[in-house]
């Protein structure tokens, strides 16, 4: 099975440069973990949003899109649960 490419928004890169180291590093291996199984145990399907996806990670949501055509995963955003849907 082929790998999945990871990309960032802009806007979510800078999210996730802001973030504190030990909450980076788990975001990171979840967001690596993506690119072999883009839709893991636990995905859920965004209803208000078309093709978007979010993950847990502790109290941090990190919302995503696949692209299974050119096998690519955009982040959209990462932010704390209570902000994650505003």
């Amino acid at each position: 099975m082929a790998q999945y490419e990871i990309q960032f928004k802009a806007s979510a890169a800078k999210e996730f440069r802001k973030l504190p180291l030990e909450i980076k590093t788990r975001l990171q291996k979840a967001i690596n973990a993506l690119k072999v199984e883009p839709r893991p145990t636990g995905m859920k399907k965004l209803v208000s949003e078309d093709d978007l996806h979010r993950i847990r990670v502790g109290d941090y949501r990190v919302i995503y899109e696949i692209d299974d055509d050119i096998q690519s995963v955009t982040v959209i955003r990462i932010r704390h649960r209570r902000e994650a849907y505003q």
